[in-house]
């Protein structure tokens, strides 16, 4: 039974590959009592990644788990799910994860996986959209607006279920690197409300 069965608060677990800026605005969220959950661990698949170092900071389980530690994908995602496991991880969030999570997770977590895209999904999503990928194409095709989904994470790329999404304005002089600031700004705060209203739906 989980902590969320027995009353107590739904335990996080975060999977990134840089910098994590959604985990730590969801952390900091709980900290301040705007959140009703407990984030226990995060794992990247780059051992040099800042998020790492910043949850062995904020004393969360830590753990570095990629292709480098386990070639073979199968113990990869066998180790990914024992390690969320061994932490009671209730709802999985991923930050900024570069990899797809292998069947086993899928499986173990379904419904219960969720996932911010730098677009608004169904546009500009699916294999290979990621980053300043996504606001290039968003720019090429004459986008009006932009924004960045939270969904529930499925066997498809970028395919889940929409939870909510933020707007802004795709301008006619914008860079990639402007469309990214402006994205970037709104999703923490995005993330934050998708999760909330995600753990309190009936």
């Amino acid at each position: 039974m989980s902590e969320q069965e027995r009353g107590g608060l739904p335990r996080l677990g975060f999977l990134a590959s840089h910098g994590g800026s959604g985990a730590r605005a969801i952390a900091q969220a709980c900290a301040a009592g705007e959140l009703s959950a407990l984030p226990v661990a995060l794992a990247s698949n780059n051992s040099a990644s800042s998020a790492l170092a910043w949850a062995r900071a904020e004393g969360l389980a830590a753990a570095h788990l990629s292709s480098a530690r386990f070639p073979d994908p199968a113990a990869l995602d066998r180790a990914v799910l024992a390690f969320l496991q061994e932490q009671r991880v209730d709802v999985l969030v991923l930050s900024g994860y570069m990899k797809v999570l292998g069947p086993q997770v899928l499986a173990a977590y379904e419904g219960r996986v969720l996932n911010i895209h730098p677009s608004l999904l169904p546009l500009h999503g699916g294999p290979g959209m990621y980053g300043d990928r996504v606001h290039a194409a968003v720019i090429a095709a004459g986008e009006r607006e932009s924004g960045a989904t939270v969904h529930l994470v499925t066997a498809g790329v970028d395919e889940g279920p929409v939870l909510a999404q933020s707007r802004v304005p795709v301008l006619l002089t914008d860079s990639v690197e402007g469309l990214r600031a402006r994205v970037q700004a709104t999703e923490g705060p995005l993330y934050v409300r998708a999760l909330r209203e995600f753990l309190s739906a009936p």
